[in-house]
């Protein structure tokens, strides 16, 4: 079997409330569905978001990639040739790491349906459950205190707190959610960036004095600033995990040189789909950081590819898989289910989803054989 096509179609996403960080505030997104397509008719799919702020991408260029480089590298090649196809395809063009995520993850798809096999078995999955926190977006102390009361109602045992504004404020935000749902629930907070290497150590040793019992904190700085990355995690006894500082194996071992994190958050976006993230997490966990597999706000179609990773690697203790929790009337059918914290993969080929032939026929844009793009219906 050979790829023959590879063909796009976008969907729009509501969330059921607004999602708030330093970086940005999001109230839905639109998601780019990614199928490809073999000689025998079977189709794989995958999923790409543009998050400008960390990635530098926009749907646009995402789309652009896919139907340009990308397409090219991999069409006419064997399914089977897995490793070898995913190496052209990151090889033909740098950066554009998510546009690399969607087509990695709908080749992964395709392949461990031909095999008619779970991806997170394929993967070397033991596990078919795993656990998620959920964050909660930065607000008013009080607004946050009622979120992660709820919450924690709803099921969710790990909140992850959104940060990164004055310090009194982000100190009173942690100190009011601890007081709401008590020692018993672990809290992690996530400065997304908004702090300076001397803002974030006068406010994590300001949170261990009082004993808020934070289990980490992450990328409290800039992401270019390992420096001060590194001065933040030899100042305080909290782990701080890198996020926005961590793409490639090549960060991970300068993070490592450095002594800056005590461990990383492995995102598809970020990395440029399954095959690099498990790069990632075998160079961190050879150099002794704790691993964590997230995601952006993004769709099940990647989430669950996320999860399957998660799934397939003893090496990740924890996840920070929430998105699907986070949005409301979803396309496509089936893969992992999100029921409340617990994410329950599924035993069905592949990611476990229904390719949405009729999303897929109206309007698609399709990368066949040859090169170029066309308009297409399946």
């Amino acid at each position: 079997m050979t790829i023959a096509e590879v063909f796009t179609a976008r969907y729009d996403v509501a969330l059921r409330e607004p999602f708030v960080t330093a970086l940005r505030r999001v109230t839905g997104f639109t998601s780019l569905l990614v199928g490809v397509r073999d000689s025998d008719g079977m189709t794989g799919i995958g999923e790409a978001v543009a998050t400008p702020p960390i990635t530098g991408e926009s749907l646009e260029s995402i789309e652009a990639a896919i139907a340009g480089p990308l397409s090219s590298a991999v069409v006419g090649a064997p399914v089977e040739e897995l490793d070898a196809v995913l190496a052209r395809m990151s090889g033909s063009i740098v950066a554009n790491t998510s546009a690399k995520a969607a087509l990695d993850i709908a080749l992964h798809d395709l392949w461990s349906r031909s095999l008619g096999a779970p991806l997170h078995r394929l993967l070397g999955g033991s596990r078919r459950e795993l656990v998620t926190d959920v964050t909660i977006s930065m607000a008013a102390p009080a607004e946050m205190a009622a979120a992660a009361r709820a919450r924690v109602a709803d099921g969710f045992s790990a909140l992850k707190l959104k940060l990164g504004g004055p310090s009194d404020l982000d100190f009173e935000r942690v100190l009011r959610v601890r007081e709401a749902v008590g020692a018993g629930v672990t809290i992690r907070v996530d400065a997304n960036q908004g702090w300076n290497a001397k803002q974030a150590v006068r406010l994590i040793r300001r949170i261990e004095d009082a004993d808020l019992g934070i289990e980490l904190v992450e990328q409290p700085v800039p992401a270019g600033d390992l420096e001060g990355l590194a001065h933040v995690t030899a100042s305080v006894t909290t782990p701080v995990m890198a996020d926005e500082s961590c793409f490639s194996p090549h960060d991970v071992i300068e993070l490592v040189r450095r002594h800056a994190v005590d461990a990383v958050n492995v995102k598809l976006m970020k990395c440029g789909g399954i095959r690099p993230a498990k790069a990632v997490l075998s160079v961190a966990d050879a150099a002794g950081l704790a691993c964590s597999v997230g995601s952006m706000m993004e769709g099940t179609v990647s989430a669950t590819a996320a999860a399957c990773l998660a799934a397939g690697r003893v090496e990740v203790s924890t996840v920070d898989l929430d998105a699907p929790w986070w949005t409301v009337g979803q396309t496509v059918d089936g893969g992992a289910v999100w029921e409340d914290e617990r994410i329950l993969l599924s035993e069905e080929p592949g990611l476990g989803h229904r390719v949405p032939d009729e999303l897929f026929r109206s309007g698609v844009s399709a990368f066949p054989a040859g090169g170029g793009s066309s308009a297409a219906a399946l």
